[in-house]
């Protein structure tokens, strides 16, 4: 099994361990979220049943965690690769931390990095790590996230309204002011 890195409260690297043993015991480990998107829409992942945590909620295209002695940068790519059959140029917009009790052994704590990158081809999902896929109107993810949050993952929820908010005013100053 790959280790994860863990890291300290500014993303310094202090040690490492399993994936398994992060999770179960709720260590802040390193974690990447990509965010894609094309226009004003967004593309959601809804994460497979049988993942061991979160499954059957939906979330960004793509997360994972970089590999010890991985550059985040190859990681990304990596899991694009793996998750959705794709690659494309993606643009760091943030950090968070987030942790999240999901039972008595079961958590995510979590420095996550959060990217975002354009995309319009074709996509071949993994249906080891993905149920289904979607293209979303910003407003209308935004409605979603409002009216049935309990219908996305935990990290998500923070992340989304954030890389929307950027996306919309990135695509604002692209496209001059509204008439």
């Amino acid at each position: 099994m790959d280790s994860i890195i863990l890291v300290d409260l500014n993303d310094k690297e202090i040690g490492h361990c399993s994936k398994c043993d992060a999770h179960s015991s709720g260590k802040l480990h390193r974690a990447f979220s990509i965010f894609i998107y094309s226009g004003s829409k967004m593309l959601l992942q809804k994460r497979a049943a049988h993942k061991y945590h979160s499954g059957g909620l939906w979330a960004n295209a793509c997360c994972s965690h970089p590999r010890l002695g991985e550059l985040l940068e190859t990681a990304l790519h990596r899991r694009l690769q793996d998750e959705l059959g794709i690659d494309c140029k993606v643009e760091k917009l943030f950090d968070f931390i987030y942790f999240q009790k999901y039972s008595d052994n079961m958590f995510e704590y979590e420095f996550d990095h959060v990217y975002a990158g354009s995309y319009r081809g074709s996509i071949s999902s993994n249906p080891d790590e993905i149920e289904e896929i979607r293209w979303v109107e910003f407003a209308d993810l935004k409605k979603e996230l409002l009216e049935s949050p309990e219908k996305f993952a935990a990290w998500f929820l923070i992340a989304a309204p954030r890389v929307i908010g950027m996306l919309e005013s990135s695509n604002k100053r692209q496209n001059g002011p509204e008439k």
